[in-house]
């Protein structure tokens, strides 16, 4: 009760501070607009059905790319950590492209997809699928060695027994602690891909901006927090299901 007595003390500090910035003069409204102004904001998006279609629309977007990052992610991932052949195969391919911003390759999914659904779901599978790959990779081959011997013992020598019995099980940890991450990344990579033109959360808040209404620009980004926050409260429920075993 203590510690949630004093998050709460925390947020109402904060929330007062932001309200008093604005109305002592030291911030513009329209630049930082107080948190007073931000339930009316909402209930005019809501009201106008604008808040529902950006939000239906991101979650498509969201998902997609995540689900497509994540499965490429996690398949490369652990082919590169169970094989030193797959590893050195694309080891120079990671170091070139790894570096490169999910926003640098806006371009290129203009010109494959158009101004599409489908452009943003790339450029968000682009951003889940390193976070995801590395995971995997470190996780699988960061397996203890004597598991593997003693795989080896009990007669599990095919890759196949070697994945699924012994390798999979031993990195899940690992590998869930990317796809949390990968969650969170996934929400920042759709912003970037919808300010394009793509409808959605990020082309609402790009919007409103142009328009200096920032009160609906908080609207979506407190949205984007709460839909977050519910997906990562989701998917904690299903890895402790997953990892009941360590309890």
């Amino acid at each position: 009760m203590r510690r949630v007595g004093l998050a709460a003390c925390g947020l109402l500090a904060f929330l007062l501070l932001w309200e008093a910035l604005p109305r002592i003069g030291l911030f513009n409204p329209l630049l930082l607009p107080g948190p007073s102004s931000v339930p009316g904001a909402f209930w005019y998006e809501l009201t106008s059905g604008a808040w529902q279609s950006a939000v239906s629309a991101s979650l498509g977007h969201y998902l997609i790319g995540l689900g497509v990052g994540c499965v490429l992610g996690l398949a490369l991932g652990v082919a590169t950590g169970m094989s030193r052949l797959a590893e050195d195969l694309t080891a120079w391919i990671v170091r070139l492209l790894r570096p490169i911003p999910g926003l640098a390759w806006v371009p290129f999914a203009i010109i494959w997809f158009g101004v599409t659904p489908a452009a943003a779901v790339f450029i968000i599978a682009i951003g889940v699928f390193w976070v995801v790959f590395f995971a995997a990779h470190g996780a699988v081959r960061g397996v203890d060695r004597d598991l593997i011997e003693v795989a080896d013992a009990f007669g599990f020598r095919s890759a196949r027994e070697r994945l699924f019995k012994i390798l999979l099980p031993a990195a899940m940890p690992g590998i869930l602690v990317g796809v949390r991450t990968a969650l969170g990344q996934a929400w920042m990579a759709v912003v970037a891909a919808e300010i394009f033109g793509v409808p959605g959360l990020g082309q609402r808040m790009i919007q409103a901006s142009s328009l200096l209404a920032s009160e609906i620009v908080v609207v979506y980004m407190l949205t984007m927090a709460a839909l977050y926050g519910l997906l990562d409260t989701l998917f904690v429920a299903i890895q402790d299901r997953v990892l009941r075993w360590k309890a």
